[in-house]
């Protein structure tokens, strides 16, 4: 077995934090003394020079903090591809089983945590509790996202006493790993979970797309898996709202699924992730090329640990092998299979999600703009007509709606970590106790103050009606689009596929994958490829010791603000012109308009 070495550096991180004063992000709510005035409203004083100088030596302080945080951005990138790319959790493990080490083998493992900090869990652990098995998805991105920090859902399983295990996956997958063999580790350690907590079946919690893998293991483990919890899991991949959700049009305007196909052949049979983590961040160009960066230079003293400890997991890009992305791609995006009964995890064997006997606990927002709560509901009417159909079958589906936070904000907002993730986690003993049904989880009077014995909230569960989910139906121009990618597939694959393979080796493969913009828009501030950062950070080091920036009220820095809301409208409004274009040509491909 091994163990994780990792430090405590969350709450040094918090210290740091509190030392400095504040200044608030362009994207967040101004205070009343900061608000930002209209260009009639700014009055210049009588000492304009002295603004002046004052604003252009903060100016100065903020910019070379802010060059010398992506120099840093770039060592702790390269370190952590040095390093092998371990998972990044703020808590120490223990390996309990290696999937690439089973009869079937893929590039999965299960680790136990084992200590917080300076404290043995031993101390806080209820026997009587069930364990919890967290698994993050698959994305673009490496495990980490669900512990990355003491407010996350491992911190609150913890807290709570329940034994908390983490499946983590490793850079590179096995040679042909396929979906098949993924669901058949994940089933193994399941069983495990049942050896060492006999009768009591663990709690699955699955983030994102490992809302999949929860549905196929319970589906498949029927008594083996307790209840179930999909974090913006998205199952039904076709529904949407027309305006507010573009990405599932994707398929239809790239005619498929053969530019997948095409990518991992150019990846010699691997897929980088770097293009997944492109393309979520070009669905908000605001955020992706100006709010981030702005929101980092502008308050760099209180931002800036923040940002590297993010950018450390968001830049840690991980590959699937071609098998895996392709079923990806073309069962459950294009094809929508999961949802109509149609996924065949492997030959003779289709997944059907009216098996699942364990309860469902589905957590949606309304401000996740990848998955809204259309695609992680819809499902639920497709697969049973009525409410009688659903208690027929003995089943309870709850759902919980947050109003506003995004898509990543549902496994790592630290808020969310201690109100809604804590609430799920404190009412896994009611759901088997509810009646079959559909309902909606309530929280009341929440306070956000994490408390393992004694509970600040009160949860309720409120019937519901499956007939009340009345999202719209899908359009007949997604069948068209599953049509014509079947077929660009099979032209790829006849007549262009060969040969590309043909021509790939492993060093141009590397090459393409070095090459990434994602990873090169990065690495050029490294010293390693740009040693002039190093006076870089030398100055920085310098005017870190500077008096404290100046006040909010500097007309230069009012006006500074301005056009940052200036240039973030600009970027957004081209943004939503862009997705707009997009639903237009899509109507005109397929001749209809996408659900709305």
């Amino acid at each position: 077995m091994t163990a994780n070495t990792a430090t405590d550096k969350a709450p040094t991180v918090r210290r740091a934090k509190r030392k400095r004063k504040r200044q608030p992000a362009a994207s967040q709510e101004l205070p009343e003394q900061m608000a930002a005035p209209g260009p009639d409203e700014v009055t210049v004083p009588s000492n304009a020079a002295t603004e002046l100088l004052a604003y252009q030596g903060d100016l100065w302080r903020r910019g070379l903090r802010y060059l010398d945080t992506l120099r840093e951005r770039a060592d702790k990138m390269l370190e952590h591809e040095q390093a092998g790319k371990p998972p990044l959790l703020d808590f120490d493990y223990e390996m309990i089983l290696d999937g690439r080490q089973l009869a079937r083998p893929a590039n999965y493992a299960l680790l136990r945590i084992t200590r917080v900090g300076d404290d043995c869990l031993e101390d806080c652990l209820d026997e009587s509790k069930p364990p919890v098995m967290i698994i993050d998805p698959r994305a673009g991105h490496g495990p980490g996202i669900g512990g990355f920090k003491r407010d996350s859902e491992v911190g609150m399983a913890l807290h709570l006493g329940h034994p908390v295990y983490f499946v983590i996956f490793f850079p590179e997958p096995v040679a042909g790993q396929t979906l098949e063999d993924v669901q058949h580790v994940l089933r193994r350690f399941v069983e495990t979970l049942g050896e060492r907590h006999p009768g009591k079946p663990p709690v699955l919690y699955g983030n994102c797309q490992a809302g999949w893998a929860i549905v196929l293991l319970s589906a498949d483990c029927e008594g083996l898996v307790g209840p179930a919890v999909l974090n913006g899991s998205p199952l039904s991949y076709w529904s949407g709202e027309s305006g507010v959700n573009p990405m599932r049009l994707a398929g239809g305007l790239l005619g498929g699924a053969w530019l997948t196909h095409l990518i991992a052949d150019l990846g010699d049979g691997r897929f980088d992730g770097a293009h997944l983590a492109a393309n979520f961040e070009s669905l908000k160009p605001a955020n992706t090329l100006w709010q981030k960066d702005y929101q980092l230079f502008a308050d760099i003293d209180g931002q800036r640990e923040r940002f590297l400890a993010f950018e450390r997991w968001w830049a840690g890009f991980y590959t699937l092998s071609k098998e895996e992305i392709t079923a990806i791609v073309e069962n459950l995006f294009i094809g929508n299979k999961l949802e109509r009964g149609e996924l065949q995890i492997c030959p003779g064997c289709t997944v059907d999600l009216k098996h699942i006997r364990n309860p469902l606990v589905i957590f949606a927002s309304s401000g996740d703009n990848i998955t809204p709560p259309h695609q992680a509901l819809n499902w639920v009417p497709a697969v049973y007509p009525d409410t009688e159909a659903l208690k027929a079958a003995g089943q309870r589906i709850i759902y919980l709606l947050n109003p506003h936070v995004g898509h990543l904000g549902i496994f790592v907002s630290a808020k969310v970590a201690r109100l809604e993730h804590r609430a799920i986690l404190e009412s896994v003993g009611e759901l088997n106790d509810l009646a079959p049904g559909l309902y909606e989880m309530k929280i009341d009077n929440p306070t956000g103050d994490p408390d393992c014995h004694k509970p600040q909230f009160q949860v309720h569960f409120e019937e519901r009606r499956v007939e009340e989910l009345d999202y719209p139906e899908q359009e007949p121009a997604f069948e068209q689009v599953k049509a014509l990618s079947t077929h660009n597939v099979a032209l790829y694959e006849t007549f262009v596929g060969p040969w590309v393979r043909l021509f790939v080796t492993p060093w141009s493969a590397e090459a393409l994958r070095q090459l990434h913009p994602a990873r090169t828009s990065r690495l050029i501030f490294s010293e390693r490829f740009a040693p002039w950062m190093g006076s870089v950070k030398w100055l920085a080091e310098i005017v870190e010791t500077m008096p404290t920036p100046v006040d909010s009220n500097n007309p230069y820095r009012q006006w500074e603000t301005l056009m940052s809301e200036a240039i973030t409208s600009t970027l957004t409004l081209a943004g939503t012109s862009r997705d707009s274009v997009f639903e237009m040509v899509f109507k005109g491909l397929y001749g209809r308009r996408p659900a709305r």
